[in-house]
């Protein structure tokens, strides 16, 4: 499925549906506010786009049915990366261990070529994963919902790893996610453990 781009795409039955729900709703910033104290993991999102290296750090990514094996990611329709994710049949998502708040701050930061300074490899398949990262998904996209000013990619996952697990998927990774919560980044230990 090629998705539209964003100023082709019709949003009026979801604004007609919205307009018909007369109820007041959160500004942009009570909501953002919201987020911002709900810690998430961070992932780094990579394919292959013309030849050349394409990737972000997304937040937003969530498990969505285990059978098939479904994930999703959200994405503004203004991020340079959404002309190669509009474009993308598979990629990578890496989800960064503890000590890769660096990694996720470059590729969080437009204007630059985000795999210049490397930490990342290639997956026989061509797409870069990010080197140490606690665990990666390789996966296929099936669609591309717009939604709001966002598109949700929706993805099949076809391969994965746990660093330090060997196959079993069953194992703790050795490495700790890297969690981010109002703008700072959060390590999570053994200790924290409820």
């Amino acid at each position: 499925m090629t998705a539209q781009p964003a100023e082709n795409i019709d949003l009026s039955a979801l604004e007609e549906l919205l307009a018909q729900q007369d109820e007041p709703q959160l500004s942009p910033d009570e909501f953002k506010t919201v987020f911002r104290n709900h810690p998430a993991g961070v992932a780094v999102v990579a394919l292959l786009h013309e030849d050349r290296p394409v990737g972000f750090t997304a937040t937003s990514v969530i498990s969505v049915s285990a059978a098939p094996p479904l994930l999703a990611f959200s994405l503004a329709s203004t991020s340079s990366s959404w002309p190669a994710i509009s474009e993308a049949s598979t990629l990578a998502v890496s989800f960064l261990a503890d000590h890769q708040d660096h990694i996720s701050a470059r590729f969080a930061t437009s204007g630059i070529d985000r795999f210049a300074d490397g930490g990342w490899s290639p997956l026989p398949t061509g797409e870069p994963v990010i080197d140490g990262a606690v665990s990666w998904f390789r996966a296929r996209v099936v669609q591309r919902t717009p939604i709001g000013d966002s598109y949700l990619v929706s993805l099949r996952a076809l391969a994965s790893h746990l660093t330090g697990t060997g196959v079993e998927a069953d194992q703790e990774p050795t490495a700790s996610p890297l969690v981010y919560k109002n703008r700072a980044y959060h390590r999570i230990g053994n200790d924290t453990t409820v």
